[in-house]
């Protein structure tokens, strides 16, 4: 595992759930998980670095921080990332990822994304790597029929399969920006398989401040369009 290093505690438990986050679209999985670990407070254990991460550090409030983290508190293990996986690395830090978690009791892995859609019905689509998985979220989600999901969740899920680890996908309809929106859809999916009981409230108010910003964006972009352009005479040579 030489494409990654992961320094950390070793999770503690049986019947280990681990949920994973990634940028993507809407940055679904990236919100949703640092809700969950700030509203349930979640113990940092742990760190993973890898060459092939972009050369940056991370900083919250002055205090430097690794570009992908772990997150422990009961049998739940979190892994989140600050930072986009580029796709010529998704198998070595997927693989990486689960190499790792090989050494431990995990009963089930959970990927969340987002995927975008035409629609803005903000519905969470499902998918699993068997029947179990399938059996968990038949009625929480819109399931996949056929398609493709691509990056880092889909290698993981890929990975998962072909290793025989339970776990399902779940991808909140999102656009090509934040969508706290479409975060807040996947934890209500989150809140009823696991009982989280964590309070959507929060990424609604999200939600609605960057509707409102964008909107203004949009305005103040419209209103400059409409200005007339004012011709300035000037200088020839020749």
């Amino acid at each position: 595992m030489e494409e990654i290093r992961i320094k950390s505690s070793d999770p503690e438990g049986e019947n280990l759930v681990v949920l994973l986050g990634f940028p993507g679209s809407g940055l679904v999985g990236s919100i949703a998980l640092a809700h969950m670990i700030d509203e349930l407070e979640f113990t940092h254990i742990g760190n993973i670095t890898s060459k092939y991460f972009p050369p940056l550090a991370m900083m919250v409030d002055g205090i430097v921080n690794a570009p992908m983290r772990i997150f422990q508190k009961g049998e739940y293990v979190l892994v989140i990332s600050d930072v986009p996986i580029h796709p010529m690395i998704c198998y070595e830090v997927g693989n990486g990822i689960l190499e790792w978690l090989s050494a431990f009791p995990v009963r089930e892995v959970v990927v969340v994304a987002g995927i975008v859609t035409n629609d803005v019905e903000k519905r969470v689509f499902g998918v699993a790597t068997d029947q179990t998985g399938l059996e968990m979220i038949n009625d929480k989600t819109e399931i996949l029929p056929m398609g493709s999901i691509t990056g880092i969740a889909g290698t993981i899920l890929t990975e998962c399969k072909v290793n025989g680890v339970t776990a399902i996908g779940l991808m909140g309809e999102s656009v090509n920006a934040p969508d706290p929106r479409a975060a807040a859809s996947v934890m209500t999916v989150l809140n009823d398989l696991y009982g989280f009981g964590v309070s959507i409230d929060p990424l609604i108010e999200q939600a609605t401040e960057i509707e409102a910003s964008l909107q203004q964006m949009a305005e103040q972009v419209e209103q400059a369009e409409q200005q007339p352009v004012k011709k300035e005479h000037l200088p020839m040579y020749g």
